[in-house]
């Protein structure tokens, strides 16, 4: 199609120009519950296909944990086979989780030779239970080395087999773990797995003091999911959001976010189509998700679904990440989901609702109705500031990454000061336990533990804080601080495991205080006096962002590392090691591995960003501005010859060339700080240079491109601006 004479030229003319796309007409919806988890292999419909018997051998195996007899998964293997074919698959994948951060699968086809020129749809139970992948190309960390390539895939029954649907067909996935030929976790489940079962076999035992009837307690887990869209066209068109997924320069639009009118508004047709789509092959799924709408930023916007077992909820948000992506292009848009794309405006969190459940359907964070329950919430409550307390850097290396250092401390997340909110009513419960004040409530919205020296607790005891990361919001603790492109299984899994280990302790020091000739409840009471006083100065009801907290942090001693280098060393701490080792949840060489990947991790993002930086300044926004100077030179120069005044003109002139050549000068700075970081070789040392001598140069030299790009003639700036990517759909 021949353009427009009239219209302008530049990289996004098109993009900006281009007719609305016309939506359908909206037909008649089905009921969602016509079709959730139509395409999921579960327990109901695995009750439906296969024997009694065997169906109680994997009811089993899903709540003990224990490995099904060859018979009986073959059996499940044949009846998930027909369900699947029906479904229109013709491969299956095992279905895992690398410690690349995203998911990975290798797809089969259903067939095996029977004679000449015939094949037969088989698969079997040994197929079901282990694969063997190629395990060379994914990061150990040094766990193994090249030349030792094997790794295996193993079912995991308590995840669900589910269809994925894609254009060209349809694949069954198995949900599975991922290990090396060691036996060494080469994964994000596995660790997952363990910590939910150290986490389940410690708070049992808590339990047991309070005469509990639960057989096992989980973990739950509700993910909130931001993310941002924009347009497919202006997504190609920015190498740095294709390549780093985030914009490395762009001057901010005049208007941003600063009127408040985008969050909770209405949503437009084409996001509202894109939505709908996303959610129906969500809920095929059987994935809860319950809540849509728009965020703070423009073009940003959150999904939440309804609470479940941490590892299944662990599980559907990586679908959930797989789905946005693949339908976002359906529609013509991008899904973003990098924790910083646009500088200016809100960056995207993961907020992990995080609580204890048990098989009795108790939810072990809400306090209760009687005074034995209430106590035991009580208990369970204090162990955990008392973990956040003793492994605060463990839980910020939980959480950290290139994306996220973007984000934490901004204006729209927590900082990097780990601590815990609890509400007024709470704080005033364990400070009147600390100083054995009774305090007595007559409202009848009050709760009575009714304990002598534990005051009454409010219902809804507490209000919210969005600026802490780790905040209690009235059954559960909502970890704020997680990246939105982050795998929540490694943050979830670091709670479990600092949570049971410290119901451990509690365990043995009510035990020992009853030893000691103590009553239950006195013994109760003393330890828990005792873990708060010990644990106390992480709790924090005030303002986050207030530079007057980051004082008041370090006197108390919390750690505030604002950068991934920094904060990996909680992974290395010995105390760390030596937990994850103690509860079984990581060996050391499976902590010292994660350790060393993440660092490597974070050197390649920053080197990919560096690499980036450079040549787009020197391929894109330097001949744009250096085009434009040489015609404001000529302008200029006949302009003076003709005895016009052009003082305005030449400063301009020399802005645009001092900007040209500021650019140019940092440009070949960063080359030289990127040479010599590429030549570190020890994983820490090579991501702190990275971090500190090659990152800096960055914002140097967007400040003079986006100086340009405020100077230079709309029509031969390269690339689109934010004000068309954020406010034109």
């Amino acid at each position: 199609m021949e353009r427009d004479q009239n219209m302008p030229h530049g990289a996004h003319a098109e993009m900006t120009h281009k007719h609305a796309k016309t939506l359908p007409a909206t037909p008649s919806a089905p009921k969602i519950s016509d079709y959730y988890g139509c395409n999921v292999f579960g327990l109901e419909t695995m009750k439906l296909l296969i024997p009694r018997e065997t169906f109680r051998k994997v009811q089993e195996a899903v709540e003990k944990g224990e490995r099904l007899d060859l018979e009986a998964a073959n059996a499940v293997a044949s009846a998930m086979k027909t369900w699947a074919i029906s479904k229109g698959a013709t491969h299956y994948c095992h279905w895992f989780q690398p410690l690349t951060g995203a998911t990975a699968e290798k797809h089969d086809a259903f067939i095996d030779v029977t004679g000449q020129g015939a094949v037969l749809e088989t698969f079997t139970g040994q197929m079901l239970v282990q694969a063997e992948p190629d395990a060379s190309s994914f990061p150990s960390g040094g766990l193994r080395v090249t030349f030792e390539a094997r790794g295996y895939t193993a079912w995991d029954p308590t995840s669900p087999a589910f269809i994925l649907e894609n254009t060209g067909g349809a694949t069954l996935c198995i949900p599975t773990c991922f290990v090396s030929y060691t036996g060494h976790a080469l994964d994000t489940k596995t660790p997952l797995l363990r910590s939910i079962e150290a986490l389940n076999t410690a708070a049992l035992s808590i339990l047991e003091l309070f005469k509990s009837d639960a057989r096992k307690v989980f973990s739950t887990l509700g993910v909130e999911q931001e993310y941002f869209l924009v347009d497919q066209e202006y997504f190609k068109s920015r190498p740095d959001l294709l390549l780093a997924g985030r914009t490395l320069f762009g001057a901010a639009s005049p208007k941003g976010q600063q009127l408040e009118d985008h969050y909770f508004g209405s949503i437009k047709d084409r996001v509202f189509a894109f939505m709908t789509d996303f959610e129906s092959e969500a809920f095929k799924l059987g994935i809860p998700l319950k809540t849509r709408h728009n965020e703070v930023a423009p073009h940003q916007f959150e999904c939440a679904p309804i609470f479940e077992e941490a590892n299944v909820a662990v599980d559907h948000n990586q679908l959930v990440m797989d789905l946005m992506e693949r339908i976002a292009a359906r529609h013509g848009l991008a899904a973003l989901l990098y924790e910083k794309p646009f500088a200016g405006v809100n960056g995207s969190g993961k907020h992990n609702n995080w609580s204890l459940g048990t098989d009795t359907g108790k939810n072990l964070l809400s306090p209760g109705a009687t005074p034995q329950e209430n106590l035991q919430f009580l208990t369970i409550l204090t162990a955990i500031v008392k973990a956040v307390h003793d492994h605060s850097l463990l839980l910020r290396a939980s959480i950290t990454s290139s994306g996220n250092d973007h984000r934490l401390g901004a204006n729209e997340a927590p900082p990097a000061i780990m601590s815990v909110f609890l509400g007024a009513q709470l704080t005033k419960v364990l400070a009147d336990l600390e100083k054995g004040v009774t305090t007595k409530g007559t409202d009848p919205m009050w709760i009575s533990f009714g304990i002598d020296k534990i005051p009454p607790v409010l219902k809804d005891n507490t209000d919210r804080n969005r600026t802490s990361p780790f905040a209690f919001t009235g059954n559960k603790f909502e970890f704020r601080a997680v990246g939105s492109s982050a795998n929540s299984a490694v943050p979830v899994a670091t709670i479990n495991t600092i949570v049971a280990n410290q119901l451990l302790e509690t365990k043995k020091e009510i035990a020992a205080a009853m030893k000691g000739g103590k009553a239950f409840k006195e013994a109760v009471l003393e330890v828990l006096r005792k873990q708060y006083k010990q644990s106390k100065t992480v709790c924090f009801e005030g303002n986050n962002y207030s530079e007057d907290w980051v004082k008041e942090a370090k006197k108390r001693g919390l750690p505030n590392e604002k950068t991934t280098p920094a904060a990996l060393k909680g992974f290395d701490l010995k105390k760390s090691v030596e937990l994850f080792a103690k509860l079984g949840v990581l060996t050391e060489e499976e902590s010292h591995s994660r350790y060393h990947i993440l660092l490597e991790k974070y050197a390649k993002d920053i080197a990919i960003e560096a690499k980036l930086v450079g040549e787009m300044t020197m391929t894109l926004f330097v001949p744009a501005a250096v085009d434009y100077q040489n015609r404001l030179a000529a302008a200029v120069a006949a302009q003076k010859s003709l005895g016009v005044a052009v003082a305005a003109q030449a400063s301009l002139l020399r802005e645009v060339a001092g900007r040209v050549e500021s650019a140019l000068l940092g440009a070949a700075s960063l080359n030289k700080a990127f040479e010599e970081a590429d030549r570190v070789e020890d994983a820490a040392a090579r991501a702190e240079a990275f971090c500190t001598k090659v990152k800096p140069w960055f914002e140097k030299i967007r400040t003079d491109v986006d100086a340009l790009e405020l100077l230079i003639p709309a029509d031969s700036w390269p690339l689109p601006k934010y004000r068309e990517m954020l406010f034109l759909m």
